[in-house]
């Protein structure tokens, strides 16, 4: 019973500082900026849209030194871009033909624990089904992955091939595709974020128009 109170009492902390948390950013930014929540309050025209992962270690405006407002976010395990996940489309929909984004970048990063899970060869339950997708990419590159004895720098290299695969499937969606057909200025990007440096690694695997996807997927 003892035990039990004590972790009340420290989750109930952990909620109090949550909100104490809060007013101090209020207090702190209105000092630097006594307009800076009416004129965030008018609407948002972000340039990027970042799909991240989930961890809580890779926030998106704060490993890009950038401010709240200039980059629309959507998160989830490891990444990715499924083409059946209507969620992501929703949210890509949104950005590329409300928000009329410029840049859209697909962060991964080194060390992650979905990748990690997905060559585990271990059950961990709904989300297996999940991590079927980041096993697909394996086998696209099984065999450059196969010759990698060390177990991290294999996972580091899949993180990669991961976010590659998935700069690809962005670049698949009709949503992008429109976009580059009606003459919308939009480049699609890939990205790791490494955790032990903080350094972002640009992966070199850019498209601005559908000039270089396989032609079964362009539409017409």
């Amino acid at each position: 019973m003892c035990a039990k109170i004590e972790n009340d009492t420290l989750n109930s902390e952990l909620y109090k500082n949550l909100l104490e948390g809060n007013k101090q950013f209020v207090e702190d930014t209105l000092k630097s900026d006594p307009h800076y929540f009416e004129n965030l309050a008018k609407g948002q025209a972000p340039p990027v849209f970042w799909i991240g992962c989930a961890d809580s270690r890779v926030p998106a405006n704060q490993i890009t030194h950038t401010a709240p407002g200039q980059i629309f976010v959507h998160r989830n395990i490891a990444n990715m871009v499924i083409h059946s996940d209507m969620n992501m489309l929703s949210v890509l929909d949104y950005a590329v033909n409300v928000l009329k984004v410029k840049q859209v970048i697909v962060t991964g990063h080194y060390g992650c624990g979905g990748v990690m899970a997905a060559i585990s060869n271990e059950q961990f339950g709904l989300i297996d089904n999940w991590l079927r997708h980041i096993k697909d990419v394996y086998r696209l590159h099984a065999n450059e992955l196969d010759q990698i004895k060390d177990i991290d720098e294999r996972c580091d290299r899949l993180v990669e091939y991961n976010v590659i695969e998935n700069v690809y499937n962005l670049c698949k969606t009709s949503i992008v595709q429109n976009a580059w057909h009606n003459g919308q200025p939009l480049g699609v990007h890939g990205w790791v974020y490494s955790l032990k440096t903080g350094i972002i690694t640009d992966l070199k695997v850019s498209a601005y128009d559908d000039a270089n996807m396989d032609n079964v997927f362009k539409f017409k």
